[in-house]
């Protein structure tokens, strides 16, 4: 069993080292350096858990949040070192979920795709 456990820390260092990771750190690193930049991330992100948290208790977002969120989302979109994060972000994700994918074969596999059933 902990040749399992193994083979996940050494994807877990896979990740820590790879190009998706890296430019990341870097691009996080970025946005944190500079004060205004940070600030404004920041805000986006509270947006966002705020509004997260509401739709996972069943709250209706009004509005006038959505316009706000919206606002947000376009003000931080201009900025190019937190567009270059989320971009950044996304190739992260995306190698993530495509790992996630090979390693829940085996379960994909014994149960077959939910499509199947």
């Amino acid at each position: 069993m902990a040749n399992i456990y193994d083979s996940a820390y050494d994807l877990e260092k896979a990740i820590r080292e790879s190009e998706e990771f890296t430019e990341l750190k870097q691009a996080y690193e970025t946005v944190m350096g500079d004060e205004s930049t940070k600030q404004m991330f920041n805000n986006f992100r509270t947006t966002q858990i705020e509004l997260q948290q509401k739709q996972m208790q069943g709250q209706e977002i009004t509005e006038e949040e959505v316009e706000k969120a919206k606002s947000v989302v376009e003000l931080v979109q201009q900025n190019p070192d937190i567009s270059k994060l989320m971009e950044q972000e996304q190739r992260l994700n995306t190698l993530i979920n495509d790992v996630s994918r090979i390693i829940t074969k085996p379960l994909e596999e014994l149960y077959g795709a939910p499509e199947e059933q």
